[in-house]
C-alpha cells in the first residue's frame, strides 16, 4: 500500500486563508514533508520529476498551485497577491495538514516565496533549498526603483502596468507564450526600446527536449482557463510588498538554507545575483548557508530548462 501511495500523484484542494488551494501530493503520508513552490509562469507540474524522486526516498512531496495559478483560486483584486497573502496561504496549508515543520524548496518566484516563508515563519521550516533567486533583505527603496534604470524594455517594468503584458500575450496562442518563457536563450529579459518582451522572446524552433507536447498541453490548458493576470499581479505587488515588509527591515534568514545558482538562469546581471552571492552578501544575510554553483556541471546546450 505504501509503495502504491508513493507511485502516484494525488490531487486535492483545501480551503485555506480565504481561497481554495489545489495541491498535488506524492509519497507516503507519514514521510517527512517537502513543500515545493513553483515559479512564473508555471504550475505544480514543474516539480513532477522531483516529486517522483522524493517519494521514492520516503518523503511526502507537496506541490501546490499558488494562488492565481492552475486549479487554485484566482482572485481578481491585485492587492490579493501580496507576499503576505501568498506566504499566508502556505502557512494555512501547513495548519490544514497539521504539519508543524516542513522542508521547503523554491524556484524563481517560488524562491522569493520560500525566502519570505523562512523570514516570516522560521518556526515552520526545517530547512530550505532555493534555486536561482537569492535572499535580498529589504532595502531603503523598492527594488523597482533600481529596475527603472534598465529601461522600459525590462520585463518587470513592463509587467507593472495593468493589462499591458496581457494584451501583448494575447497576440499568441498560450502554448507559444509558455514556450517563449520555458526555453529562454538570452542572458537578460530586456527587450529593445518600443518592443514588448513577449515579442522579443523567440519560441524554440524545435521541440523542447525536457518537456513533452502532452506536458506542454497540460500547462497551456490551465493558463487558457486562468489567464495570466493573477501571475502578473505578483510583479505588480513589488512596491506594496516593500511597504508591507517594513517590520522585517534588516532581518536575516535563520533557517538552514542551500542556494543553488545555475549559469543558464537568466537575469543574473539585472538582479546582480552572481556578484551579490560571490562577494559574500548572501552569506551575510543567511546565517546557515550552503552554496552550490552549477556553472561547471550544467550543460550549456540550448533549450535547457531554467534551473
Amino acid at each position: 500500500m505504501e509503495a502504491e501511495a508513493a507511485a502516484e500523484v494525488r490531487h486535492w484542494t483545501a480551503d485555506v486563508n480565504g481561497i481554495s488551494l489545489h495541491v498535488a501530493e506524492r509519497g507516503p503520508a507519514d514521510g517527512p514533508a517537502v513543500l515545493l513552490i513553483h515559479g512564473f509562469p508555471e504550475l505544480w507540474l514543474s516539480w513532477r520529476h522531483q516529486m517522483a524522486a522524493l517519494a521514492a526516498r520516503g518523503f511526502r512531496a507537496l506541490a501546490p498551485d499558488l494562488r492565481g495559478y492552475g486549479d487554485s483560486s484566482v482572485p481578481t483584486d491585485p492587492a490579493a497577491y501580496s507576499i503576505l497573502h501568498i506566504v499566508g496561504d502556505l502557512v494555512a496549508l501547513l495548519d490544514h495538514l497539521q504539519l508543524t515543520k516542513v522542508f521547503v524548496v523554491g524556484h524563481d518566484w517560488g524562491a522569493q516565496v520560500a525566502w519570505h516563508l523562512c523570514l516570516f515563519r522560521p518556526d515552520r521550516v526545517r530547512a530550505a533549498v532555493v534555486l536561482g533567486i537569492p535572499y535580498f533583505p529589504r532595502g531603503p527603496r523598492p527594488m523597482t526603483d533600481s529596475f527603472a534604470a534598465l529601461g522600459d524594455g525590462f520585463y518587470i517594468n513592463q509587467f507593472q502596468e495593468p493589462g499591458r503584458a496581457e494584451r501583448a500575450f494575447a497576440h499568441y496562442v498560450v502554448a507559444t507564450v509558455l514556450k517563449k518563457f520555458y526555453a529562454l536563450e538570452i542572458d537578460e529579459l530586456i527587450a529593445p526600446p518600443g518592443v514588448e518582451i513577449i515579442d522579443f522572446l523567440q519560441a524554440p524552433s524545435s521541440p523542447i527536449p525536457w518537456l513533452t507536447e502532452e506536458e506542454l498541453g497540460q500547462y497551456a490548458e490551465k493558463f487558457e482557463k486562468t489567464g495570466f493576470t493573477g501571475p502578473l499581479n505578483y510583479y505588480r505587488m513589488l512596491v506594496t510588498n516593500w511597504r508591507l515588509t517594513a517590520p522585517w527591515s534588516g532581518s536575516k534568514i535563520i533557517v538552514p538554507a542551500k542556494f543553488i545558482l545555475s549559469k543558464n538562469d537568466v537575469g543574473q546581471q539585472s538582479f546582480g545575483t552572481e556578484k551579490y552571492v560571490k562577494s559574500g552578501g548572501l552569506k551575510e544575510n543567511v546565517q546557515i548557508l550552503r552554496f552550490q554553483s552549477l556553472r561547471d556541471t550544467i550543460s550549456s546546450s540550448k533549450n535547457r530548462p531554467r534551473e
